[in-house]
């Protein structure tokens, strides 16, 4: 049975927001806390991305999106109509994993698939209503990026983004 709406239940739903955020934060500090005592450097850095990846997708949640769906959306906005191949050579990613993740894009309206061309390829680009929901998911990415920054402190923050780009 449902909750009714109102202060009560909208309450309830702020704290388990909070609860979930609080929660995802102490994950990012343990897992960077624990990537030091693996001897696996790929161990560390999967368990680190799974722990970063639940922080930015509890954060995007009240956007209808996940932190994948999120950073495929911006980059396809950021180029305009887009190849699939092309998408996925940009976002670095599997051209069947790219094609998965616009379909259920498309399906959400979010973007739209159009022929391209070569009839063995599809273009994709952002949906207004992909705007829009970019415009919202805008505030809330930031914020999980605040919460890394702060868990990771200026300096670890630096060092993190140093060490993303030498791998």
């Amino acid at each position: 049975m449902r909750r009714p709406a109102g202060p009560v239940g909208g309450s309830l739903n702020a704290s388990r927001r909070a609860r979930r955020e609080r929660a995802c934060e102490a994950a990012v500090l343990r897992v960077y806390t624990r990537i030091m005592q693996t001897p696996c450097y790929c161990a560390a850095l999967r368990a680190a991305a799974r722990k970063t990846t639940a922080l930015y997708d509890g954060a995007l949640a009240p956007a209808g999106i996940g932190v994948a769906q999120f950073s495929l959306m911006r980059r396809i906005k950021s180029v305009g109509t887009v190849s699939l191949t092309e998408l996925a050579r940009l976002a670095e990613l599997d051209r069947s994993t790219v094609g998965r993740n616009v379909k259920v894009l498309a399906r959400m309206g979010l973007v739209a698939e159009i022929p391209a061309d070569d009839q063995r390829e599809t273009a994709v680009a952002v949906t207004e209503a992909g705007r829009q929901t970019l415009r919202r998911a805008r505030p809330l990415w930031e914020a999980a990026q605040a919460r890394i920054e702060a868990a990771l402190g200026d300096a670890g923050a630096a060092a993190l983004r140093a060490l993303a780009l030498d791998l």
